[in-house]
């Protein structure tokens, strides 16, 4: 049976419980797409990778705030809920924790290595979550999941890897990507385990109150500036807290309340595809036929992994 957000009624219907479905993959697909838009909005940021990261979280806590207070307000009769400061718990704490770690060590290997390694090592978190989903969350793995992540990587490759570079002195970056992804993928089962007793918007705000915690310890320990020098720097961190953590990360939460968390996880690579597409379109950056093809095999992968009915869901 679908795993359902905690605010739907439990009588919900076979069709529903479909459309439910339905919605929950289009959100997770448009959660990716938003995360693939972000780096037009880093790059006139104009501050320090760190700065725009904490503000990513904190600008975005009051719609945050307002979507928990209503996802709260619209569950009907019943047992009150504890005041929503009131709801943390050590996996919220640990969610914060880990996305704050995976935004850190995701630039600090793009400091320390070529992006291409980064993008490409960052995109391991769906074998982290495939090995998690069935050692420690005891969530079934269908063989379609398996075989289409398996393109997906080689999509990945295909897309970035041409940029690829094995070199000593970029060995510590590399393995700040491996990290990224061990940080995300932790991250997407944690969420996935959370979803399944709170909704997203309650989800999303309180995590991200510890993220942004940390990420403020992070970006004074860098030194820099933490305002943006020019309103359009202002304008892209606002768009950045909106369209990437409130819309990427918000419905990417939402949909884990439905799909099983290997699936949901190959949501990095279409991050990445939009990345690639976003590059292609606003900063005039050449795609290959060989990246076409990888961007072809990504789509191809994530097709065939896809659950083939609501029931996978559960």
């Amino acid at each position: 049976m679908t795993t359902l957000d905690p605010a739907t009624p439990a009588t919900e219907g076979p069709n529903q419980a479909q459309n439910r479905f339905v919605v929950a993959c289009v959100a997770l697909f448009a959660g990716a797409i938003a995360m693939g838009v972000s780096p037009v909005f880093v790059r006139f940021a104009a501050v320090d990778p760190f700065v725009s990261a904490f503000w990513r979280v904190t600008m975005a806590l009051p719609l945050l705030w307002i979507w928990a207070r209503i996802e709260n307000s619209g569950r009907g009769r019943g047992r009150r809920a504890a005041p929503l400061m009131r709801r943390f718990s050590p996996l919220v704490v640990l969610a914060g924790v880990l996305f704050a770690g995976d935004l850190v060590f995701w630039h600090l290997s793009i400091h320390h290595t070529t992006i291409a390694n980064a993008t490409l090592l960052a995109t391991l978190s769906p074998v982290w979550v495939v090995l998690g989903s069935r050692f420690l969350i005891r969530e079934t793995v269908a063989r379609g999941t398996v075989a289409g992540l398996a393109l997906c990587i080689a999509g990945a490759a295909l897309l970035v890897g041409a940029g690829f570079q094995v070199h000593p002195g970029r060995l510590v970056g590399d393995l700040y990507g491996v990290v990224t992804s061990l940080f995300f993928g932790s991250y997407v089962l944690v969420v996935r385990v959370l979803r399944k007793s709170m909704g997203a918007g309650e989800m999303m705000f309180l995590s991200s109150v510890v993220t942004a915690a940390v990420l403020l310890v992070v970006a004074l320990a860098g030194g820099g500036p933490m305002w943006p020098p020019t309103l359009a720097g202002v304008v892209s961190l606002v768009s950045i807290a909106v369209f990437s953590h409130v819309g990427g990360q918000g419905l990417t939460a939402f949909a884990l309340g439905h799909l099983p968390a290997a699936f949901s996880s190959l949501v990095i690579f279409v991050e990445a595809l939009a990345a690639a597409i976003t590059g292609y379109f606003v900063f005039g950056e050449d795609m290959t036929p060989l990246q076409m093809a990888g961007a072809a095999t990504l789509i191809l992968g994530i097709w065939v992994a896809r659950p083939r009915r609501a029931a996978a869901a559960g």
